[in-house]
Order: C-alpha cells, then sequence, then structure tokens
C-alpha cells in the first residue's frame, strides 16, 4: 500500500489514513462518529484527524451545533489523497482476487470475521462488502 501510494507522490502514508479518509471521503464528521466508525477511542481518531490535518489533508472546526464537538473535513488535496487511497485498494484487492479462486477468496472472509472478538470491530467489519463474484 505504501509503496503504491508513494509511486502516486504520497511520501508519508500511515496506516490510520486508509480508513478515516475512506469515512471522511463522503462527508465530514465528528470526531467522535469517526472513534465509533472505526472502533477506536475518541483520543485515539483526534490523533488521526491531527496526521492528516498537520499534512494539509484536512481541517478540524468546531460543529456548529454544539461547540463541544469537532468536525473533521476532508481539504481538496485530501479528497485527492483519499481517491488515490481507495484506487490503490481496488487495485490491491484485484490483485489477490487474480492470485486465488472466489470460493477461496469467499471462504477466506468468513475465517477473518468470524475471527473478529470485539463487537464494536465486528460491527465496524459488517459495513465492507464480502467478496462478490
Amino acid at each position: 500500500m505504501s509503496h503504491r501510494l508513494l509511486e502516486r507522490g504520497y511520501e508519508d502514508y500511515r496506516v490510520s489514513d486508509s480508513i478515516a479518509l475512506r469515512l471522511l471521503r463522503g462527508t465530514p464528521r465528528t470526531i467522535g462518529e469517526l472513534a465509533a466508525m472505526v472502533g477506536v477511542t475518541r483520543q485515539a481518531a483526534r490523533k488521526v484527524a491531527r496526521g492528516l490535518e498537520e499534512r494539509g489533508f484536512a481541517v478540524t472546526r468546531p460543529d456548529p451545533e454544539d461547540a463541544r464537538k469537532v468536525v473533521v473535513e476532508l481539504t481538496p488535496s485530501g479528497h485527492s489523497y483519499a481517491g488515490a487511497v481507495v484506487e490503490t485498494i481496488d487495485l490491491l484487492n484485484r490483485y489477490v482476487a487474480s492470485r486465488v479462486s472466489l470460493t477461496a477468496l469467499g471462504e477466506s472472509d468468513v475465517v477473518l470475521r468470524a475471527s473478529i472478538i470485539d463487537e464494536d470491530l465486528r460491527r465496524s467489519a459488517q459495513r465492507i462488502r464480502p467478496p462478490a463474484g
């Protein structure tokens, strides 16, 4: 992942970027929403948001409806980065799918989902579509 993104000019890829960027790509989210969707603490979500903001991929601002909440929104370069991440994930998924049968891929998906013990992570994983033929 990092090698592919480096080829596209994104030198500072972090593993936490991929999920956060995909969640923020469609709409701004509060730190609390981001934390709940990823299945991490608010403190961890704040750290991810701060990392994106420091690199110019996001901005944070108080929620206009509740000043206690902080909204994270992608900048134009953040949207470009998110697009590169999504395209790279798609490319890597297609590469893996080309190397194994659809049956094996589906069975692996079932096993990996069954191995998730944490309920919050299990709920998050339900938002990820299983492999389709």
